[in-house]
């Protein structure tokens, strides 16, 4: 059975709006954070990527913002991949607060070569991804 990744923050001061909530980017931040994260435990870091003439690019976001985050607030991100294709994969993720769903955000990440061109994802990333993928049989 697949897991999600889990990346504990704490909301800092700083980044609330006028009216003491998180403000919306910091949101997508965190999400990205939440995925470098999980590249980084499975040995896919965005160097290791690169090293190996790989890059992992976002092409698509859709975060939905359901409840608002507080100063001091601890949150745990959860992210797993929804499905692995050929040459992109797509992620679902979630900012929990407990057992709160604050947001969810969906992405579209595509694999290119350094130079920025599409290119079939290597068997590695898919292999790394597995145990966090939903449907680790589903991929193309």
């Amino acid at each position: 059975m697949p897991e999600c990744h889990r990346h504990p923050v704490k909301v800092r001061f700083y980044e609330l709006d006028p009216y003491g909530h998180l403000n919306h980017s910091v949101y997508v931040q965190l999400f990205e954070t939440g995925r470098i994260e999980l590249l980084d435990s499975v040995g896919l870091g965005l160097q290791d990527l690169e090293d190996q003439g790989f890059r992992v690019i976002v092409s698509r976001i859709e975060t939905r913002f359901l409840k608002p985050a507080v100063g001091g607030d601890l949150l745990v991100i959860e992210t797993e991949v929804i499905e692995n294709r050929r040459a992109s994969s797509r992620w679902g993720q979630r900012i929990m607060r407990g057992d709160e769903v604050l947001a969810t955000q969906e992405v579209l990440a595509a694999v290119t070569d350094t130079a920025g061109k599409l290119v079939r994802s290597p068997a590695f990333i898919g292999e790394a991804l597995a145990p966090y993928a939903i449907d680790p049989e589903g991929s193309i």
